[in-house]
């Protein structure tokens, strides 16, 4: 299988029928995403039997952007755009999590010149320089800054000293290590990986907090896939998730499993958007 490594720009015409195309979030690095995303088409495309390409994205917005314009038929999203992804088209659904998932959960970080550590109640943050990672990613952002709002009763901006957007999740982990900034919030799942690879950014930077869980990433299909691909189909790609066994594959995303989701379980998330001003 021909792997489809183009910008999205290029890509201007809806995808053809016979063709699945896919993408997800930017939440790693690119070199990973593209070698990640590749393996899962190949396991698409043997799965359920069509041509199955990954599009590789540059942000979060521009994945709910293909989704929304048809260059993309089905997307791996955090809670936040995959919620953004069902709006922009009605009729999509979600339709599987990781078992991590249901219980997702945001790590704070500090370097460790700062002198913090580890706390079961919200440390005192006031006046550090602080960042999340992308603007609208559900575990870089849209929880933590939830939590400042609730632990603190003030906005990242009366705060901080300075804040911060990295763009991903791997970034933060690294602006935090360096000093570029005292703390950040980041997917606990990257920066688990990092320690359990022995990454020299998690000795100088180490977790302080965490926040309570909340459901966060989910791949979401459109609502159209029934009638181009066959009825059932979108049913069928549901089974492949859920069946996807292969504890290499997995252990790329990383998951121990994906199980059956649906629109409702993210209501949560698309109810601290719209109390942020996120979306509309």
């Amino acid at each position: 299988m021909k792997h489809l490594i183009l910008a999205l720009a290029v890509l201007a015409a809806p995808a053809h029928a016979e063709t699945l195309y896919f993408s997800a979030i930017p939440d790693d690095d690119e070199t990973k995403l593209v070698e990640r995303f590749g393996r899962v088409a190949d396991y698409l495309e043997e799965a359920l039997g069509v041509d199955v390409e990954y599009i590789p994205v540059k942000d979060y917005a521009a994945a709910v952007t293909a989704f929304r314009n048809d260059q993309i038929q089905l997307g791996w999203f955090g809670g936040l755009s995959g919620v953004q992804a069902r709006i922009a088209v009605p009729g999509s659904q979600a339709i599987a999590q990781g078992a991590e998932d249901e219980t997702f959960v945001t790590y704070f970080i500090a370097n460790t010149e700062t002198g913090l550590t580890a706390s079961e109640t919200f440390p005192d943050l006031a006046g550090r320089s602080f960042t999340f990672g992308a603007q609208t990613s559900t575990s870089g952002r849209l929880m933590p800054e939830f939590y400042i709002r609730e632990e603190t009763g003030k906005a990242p901006e009366d705060l901080f000293s300075a804040v911060g957007f990295s763009g991903d999740h791997g970034q933060t982990l690294r602006l935090v290590a360096s000093g570029a900034y005292e703390v950040g919030a980041l997917n606990y799942t990257v920066y688990d990986n990092a320690a359990a690879e022995g990454a020299a950014e998690a000795e100088t930077a180490k977790i302080i907090w965490q926040t309570p869980a909340y459901p966060d990433y989910n791949w979401t299909i459109r609502g159209d896939v029934d009638a181009r691909f066959g009825e059932g189909f979108a049913e069928r790609v549901q089974d492949a998730l859920i069946g996807m066994t292969d504890a290499d594959l997995l252990a790329s995303f990383p998951r121990s499993a994906f199980i059956a989701a649906d629109n409702a379980l993210y209501q949560p998330i698309e109810d601290t958007a719209r109390a942020l001003d996120i979306i509309e």
